[in-house]
């Protein structure tokens, strides 16, 4: 996939650029050009299009807005890590984010926003075009299931991220439609949950290694579960997808299909979730390619090569060091995090300590002497060519296995033991009870610094997000600074979403109302 990836700057250039040109600028069609009228003819072209859907995936920052890796900010909010970055106005929109303090103009906040609705955006207009092309039916039918999964994915992570949003199934045709109300979080979830029930039946169940990173039925399957927990621990409803009811039956009935028969499976090893080694594993149910392929070297346009930006940001800011390269120690990793790890086996795959550095180490602000080891500037993931902080090779393991295991032992799989005690044997942990407090603890052991424990502490609950988000005096043996930087209050008037930005409420003339607690 990553060799697909590529081909999509050109249609980036096609699609977005010359299709918001002005239409009453002469009303002439350049017979010499590709627009995007006469375009999407061929089933190669059609193939483009989809390229440039699967290429948002990997969209971690927006020009002249901010970057805003969804890793890197899903775990700053949540108390696994603190914002970060050299200094406390080098981290200040991060730290914004950490403190819940977040006021509308955070350029990260923005980024965020415009970055989903770029790809729901290309998902609704590879879902126009593509029935009047020139192509074979199981063509279109697995690449309608495609752009389905994916506009289903861009739209849980914006209403996760901000609940009260607009809901587009179709593209905008000119100005008179720009000014579009806000959906019910209901309506949008359902849609979501429209698209992955539709995309289920038509997506393959295997790929050949020429495919890996385009999405398979299994992974919308455990997508599905993911967005019914957390809109049925946020909301207490059920989704309805387009009469189809999904409830803890119907999502149960997806994982065990998931877990029986998609030939997913555990690692042996722990470790080899976040190494090269371990690309498109037989863990890895739905991934995120990134790579050194093309090379690349402007700074102005970072999201134009392919590398992961969560993990340089995340990394140490070491020099002279055969192990680490000069990361920028964002989402410095909180001691009350280690502390939770402390006997735990994968405390040494998930957490890097200052005291395993060589080089030469530069404290950043909320210096704690941890880092993430899932995604990080180490030597395995360097790029082989370009600008080094912009080639990082990790791939974002969005859905794993074990995320599959215990999301059918919490919604009370009869086999949920077993499920349970296949995550820990596999670290030779003992089994404990699968009580629902004990599988949620596993889930923090196991998928801490994956984007995953905000989410996970907001569909438990405001006072449960509150009680675990708020902290203070805890300090770890390494931390640099006053004690008060380190200290978070969450406010629950905002109950964990962030604010819409404030250019999108100006842009919308009065429709947009500004979330609670902002």
């Amino acid at each position: 996939m990553k060799k697909i990836i590529i081909r999509s700057v050109k249609l980036f250039v096609i699609v977005l650029l010359l299709s918001s040109c002005n239409k009453d600028f002469l009303d002439l069609q350049p017979l010499d050009q590709e627009v995007t009228s006469n375009f999407y003819q061929t089933e190669e072209q059609a193939f483009q299009a989809l390229v440039a859907v699967y290429d948002v995936l990997t969209y971690q920052s927006t020009p002249g807005v901010s970057w805003a890796p969804f890793l890197t900010v899903a775990d700053v909010l949540s108390d696994d890590a603190f914002g970060g970055g050299s200094d406390a106005n080098d981290g200040l929109e991060f730290n914004q984010l950490n403190n819940h303090n977040i006021p509308t103009t955070n350029p990260v906040v923005h980024a965020t926003w415009i970055k989903n609705y770029i790809g729901i955006y290309r998902a609704n207009l590879f879902l126009e075009i593509i029935d009047d092309i020139d192509a074979t039916e199981s063509f279109k039918k697995r690449t309608i299931a495609e752009a389905k999964f994916m506009r289903a994915y861009f739209y849980f992570e914006q209403v996760r991220f901000f609940e009260n949003i607009p809901l587009l199934t179709s593209t905008l045709s000119g100005p008179s439609e720009y000014s579009q109300e806000q959906n019910t979080p209901g309506e949008v979830y359902d849609q979501i949950a429209l698209d992955l029930v539709e995309a289920i039946d038509d997506l393959p169940e295997t790929l050949p290694a020429s495919e890996y990173g385009r999405i398979t039925k299994w992974a919308a399957q455990g997508l599905l579960a993911r967005v019914y927990l957390f809109y049925n621990g946020v909301y207490g409803g059920l989704l309805n997808a387009g009469g189809t009811t999904v409830d803890q039956t119907f999502v149960l009935i997806q994982l065990e299909d998931l877990i029986e028969n998609s030939g997913h499976d555990l690692f042996d090893d722990y470790s080899d979730n976040f190494s090269l080694v371990g690309e498109f594993g037989i863990e890895s149910v739905f991934e995120i390619s990134y790579g050194d392929t093309p090379p690349w070297w402007d700074w102005g346009y970072p999201r134009g090569g392919n590398g992961n930006l969560a993990a340089q940001m995340q990394g140490p800011r070491v020099t002279g060091s055969g192990n680490w390269n000069r990361g920028w120690s964002f989402g410095t990793v909180s001691h009350k995090l280690a502390l939770f790890l402390e006997d735990d086996p994968r405390f040494e795959h998930t957490i890097l300590t200052e005291e395993e550095l060589d080089g030469t180490l530069t404290r950043g602000y909320q210096h704690t002497g941890y880092f993430s080891k899932k995604y990080s500037s180490d030597a395995e993931h360097w790029g082989s060519d370009g600008q080094f902080e912009l080639n990082r090779t990790c791939n974002f393991r969005v859905i794993r296995f074990s995320d599959v295991l215990l999301m059918a032992a919490e919604l009370d799989s009869p086999n949920k033991q077993e499920y349970l005690d296949k995550v820990r044997d596999r670290v030779e942990l003992d089994p404990v009870p699968a009580t629902l407090e004990n599988i949620l603890a596993e889930r923090r052991l196991e998928l801490s610094l994956e984007g995953i424990r905000y989410f996970d502490l907001l569909r438990r609950g405001v006072a449960n997000a509150s009680s675990e988000l708020t902290h203070s005096g805890i300090r770890g043996p390494n931390y640099e600074g006053d004690q008060q930087i380190f200290d978070v209050t969450f406010n629950e008037a905002t109950k964990g979403f962030l604010p819409i930005p404030q250019t999108e409420v100006d842009l919308s003339a009065g429709v947009f109302n500004q979330n609670e607690g902002y």
